[in-house]
């Protein structure tokens, strides 16, 4: 599994990407695996205010509908347009092509709550240890 070293990465599986005080927004490559094939995305608009941990848009898969949450606090600036005709770029390349918004941030921050990528991985490591204990039970 790749986790892209320059990315910050959130609890509910999202990456940051910071160019100045613009973040470009996605969901983890762990993310799109668990999702499944990734049939519909519903994104913010241009302008939208979104505030960190709460939900900005949704992904639905195969599997089931996901939300997906606000890495960060600030306002869309950009969505990525390709994706509702295409979102199975989500899974071919969620670090890449599969970028969803970018947004002009209101606090620099939120970026110390969210993980580098040695920390996403272990924590995926964790997370992964749990389910196998719960399917144990």
């Amino acid at each position: 599994m790749d986790f892209p070293e320059g990315l910050k990465y959130s609890k509910e599986h999202e990456w940051v990407l910071v160019e100045d005080d613009v973040a470009i927004i996605g969901i983890t490559e762990f993310a799109q695996g668990e999702l499944g094939d990734i049939v519909f995305v519903e994104l913010p608009e241009v302008g939208e205010k979104i505030s960190k941990d709460d939900p900005f848009g949704s992904l639905e898969s195969v599997k089931a509908v996901s939300d997906i949450f606000a890495p960060i606090s600030g306002t869309v600036v950009e969505i990525n347009d390709a994706l509702p005709d295409s979102p199975e770029t989500i899974n071919e390349d969620p670090y890449g092509d599969g970028w969803m918004i970018k947004v002009q941030m209101t606090d620099m921050n939120e970026l110390k709550d969210l993980m580098s990528p040695e920390d996403y991985a272990e924590f995926i490591k964790q997370q992964n240890e749990e389910e196998d204990e719960d399917e144990g039970d």
